[in-house]
């Protein structure tokens, strides 16, 4: 029995790689860090987070964001990152170009630990002041790709930018070929049209080493590419190098597209839980 007790004391005491993830705080569990938290669990890490907004939304819309102070994200990352070693960083949505430069200073202040930034589009109501969101998507690209390690959009958001003027060019190749311009080590596209009924995953790094996963088309689940960058972000907590972590990460969520659920009366998402 004592043997028993020292083996489960040991295993509790078992360091776990600790993730650090900015983003918002989404009530519906849908997506941000309350579900970035579960999925680092059920992958082997710890989480810790730095809050860039605060959410009014259920799994059907999003009605009103209260975007954090820079002050207070800077205080927050600071006091966390101070006490314990983050093994990697996972970057969600921010909202404005202070946060965004708080951001900026804090990567470039641990430029050693691994950077996944999750470009996605922010909520069309919520963007009351259109110069101010494009001002935040400029900023982002000029202070934090620099420092990025791995990219992961999708293949609207870059049609988009691309129609608005954000990036140059009308192909997908384009848009990576910009975004790899500003710094980004690796880019990692989702949704891009295939053969047949496939969206692919299509990767391209800063060494024009390219990848291309096809993936039938299935029914749209909330936060696809958010699960895909937080997995491929524990995966580089635990150490793995950057063609095994994505290659893991599209095998995840691949395998959690079974898992999903309605739990109310918007969109499906990811059982995140182990049950």
């Amino acid at each position: 029995m004592k043997a028993a007790r020292e083996m489960a004391l040991n295993v509790s005491a078992a360091p776990l790689p600790i993730v650090f993830i900015f983003g918002p705080f989404d009530p519906s569990g849908s997506t941000g860090l309350p579900a970035d938290a579960v999925t680092c669990a059920e992958l082997g890490c710890h989480a810790v987070g730095t809050l860039t907004g605060v959410l009014v939304q259920d799994t059907a819309t999003v009605e009103a964001l209260e975007p954090i102070t820079p002050e207070l994200m800077d205080d927050q990352a600071r006091c966390l990152l101070e006490d314990m070693p983050a093994h990697a960083m996972k970057v969600g949505p921010l909202y404005t170009t202070e946060t965004v430069s708080v951001l900026a200073q804090i990567t470039a202040d641990y430029s050693s630990v691994p950077v996944v930034v999750h470009l996605q589009r922010q909520p069309a109501a919520l963007v009351e002041d259109e110069l101010d969101a494009e001002d935040t998507q400029a900023a982002l690209l000029e202070l934090v790709l620099p420092q990025t390690d791995l990219v992961v959009t999708d293949h609207t958001l870059l049609q988009q930018w691309q129609s608005h003027g954000v990036l140059p060019g009308q192909t997908t190749d384009h848009a990576i070929n910009a975004l790899l311009e500003y710094g980004a080590s690796a880019v990692l596209v989702s949704g891009v049209p295939g053969s047949g009924k496939t969206r692919d995953y299509v990767l391209l790094d800063e060494n024009s080493q390219s990848a291309r996963w096809a993936v039938e088309v299935s029914e749209p689940i909330i936060d696809s590419d958010g699960l895909l960058a937080t997995a491929v972000t524990c995966e580089l907590a635990h150490g793995s190098e950057m063609s095994l972590a994505i290659e893991r990460g599209i095998a995840y969520v691949n395998a959690m597209a079974a898992r999903r659920f309605q739990p109310g009366m918007g969109g499906r998402i990811f059982n995140r839980s182990r049950s």
